[in-house]
């Protein structure tokens, strides 16, 4: 097994110890232990290709494998043509550059649920996803997995089964699973092992083992109200789910190897290391039995 742990983006402590540049994550990161970080374009790609080229050669220098945040302004249900011309170009110079990078993954949100049923917002998704698969097949992109997020907000398109079907639709899109937003919009469903074993067995059913092995995972606390997710919290904020360690239990469990991305609010890198040695914990504990 080779599970991966890692932050979204920079803790506060990585600038608290006057860190500036991006360039100084890998080291930092491989000094504690992790192998994983989402680089974090949500506002937009502003890192060139050669910047990201050195970010990349870093990275492998020190054991870190490198994901991508696409830019929250994408919206695959999008009626308006210029959103729809934004929302390609988005991917496609977001994809560039995690080709620059070495990045394996471009997570993105799938965009709102609004302009009809989810039913319909779902099947303009589709069809507009499509054509975006096939300019980038046209680009040389397909080689770079592009992962549709579960969202926290019940206005927003991305529900599980969602997520699911839209991966259904070509070899480059895995799932972009955040427990976090799931517990959200499920008004706090994930709660023991049973309800995280069904989560799993979903995904195995809909898109195969291969797929369940190989997830792309973001966890955090997070707070939520009735619309979903309201923030994202840190493992310090006491009785605020999802927990981590039924899901760490069933990783080993079912031997599965995914990469964690912790998206605590400024601990990132601080719960990203918990959630490593809870998983360690259970490991080890099955080489004794």
């Amino acid at each position: 097994m080779n599970v991966r742990f890692g932050p979204a983006g920079a803790s506060a402590s990585f600038y608290a110890e006057k860190h500036k540049s991006s360039l100084e994550m890998p080291e930092w990161l491989d000094k504690r232990g992790l192998n994983a970080f989402e680089y974090q374009c949500g506002r937009g790609v502003h890192i060139g290709e050669e910047m990201a080229a050195h970010l990349g050669k870093l990275a492998a220098e020190h054991g870190i494998q490198l994901s991508i945040h696409a830019p929250y302004y994408i919206n695959l249900s999008a009626i308006d043509p210029e959103m729809q011309v934004k929302t390609k170009n988005h991917l496609l110079k977001t994809l560039k550059v995690a080709r620059a990078m070495s990045a394996k993954t471009v997570v993105f949100h799938p965009g709102a649920a609004s302009g009809g049923n989810r039913k319909e917002i779902l099947a303009r998704a589709k069809k507009f996803l499509k054509e975006i698969l096939a300019e980038v097949k046209k680009e040389g992109l397909s080689g770079i997995i592009l992962a549709p997020e579960t969202m926290g907000k019940k206005n927003q398109l991305g529900s599980l089964d969602e997520v699911l079907e839209l991966c259904e639709l070509g070899e480059q899109l895995r799932p972009a699973v955040d427990f976090g937003h799931i517990h959200a919009v499920t008004g706090g469903g994930l709660t023991d092992k049973a309800s995280f074993a069904e989560l799993l067995d979903t995904i195995e059913k809909r898109l195969g083992l291969f797929y369940l092995q190989n997830l792309h995972i973001h966890f955090s606390p997070v707070e939520f109200t009735a619309g979903g997710e309201k923030r994202h919290l840190t493992t310090m904020d006491n009785n605020c789910g999802p927990d981590f360690t039924p899901l760490a239990e069933l990783l080993v469990e079912r031997n599965l190897s995914p990469t964690i991305i912790c998206e605590s609010d400024e601990r990132q890198a601080e719960d990203a290391i918990i959630y490593r040695d809870i998983y360690y914990k259970f490991l080890n504990a099955s080489y004794k039995k």
